[in-house]
């Protein structure tokens, strides 16, 4: 197993905890701070799926005027969780 926790930058979630088996299937996500509905609907959909596909989904998401999101985030933690 493979774990992870992200510090996020520039959204309004501050922690992403991130799980992984040696497959490269996620097994646990959740995020502290941020929009609960919309990061517990997010963290139930990434679940069970692979890192590489969820990066191609989320990767790039903008939230606002800001640069990057919840989502984006998560794809940065899953790059450095690929790499551990």
């Amino acid at each position: 197993m493979k774990h992870i926790q992200y510090q996020t930058q520039g959204t309004c979630s501050v922690l992403i905890d991130v799980t992984a088996d040696d497959n490269d299937v996620i097994q646990d996500v959740s995020f502290l701070g941020g929009c609960d509905g919309n990061l517990q609907g997010i963290c139930r959909l990434v679940k069970g799926q692979k890192i590489d596909d969820v990066i191609s989904r989320l990767d790039g998401i903008q939230c606002g005027g800001k640069p990057t999101s919840c989502p984006d985030q998560l794809c940065r933690a899953l790059e450095q969780l690929k790499t551990a």
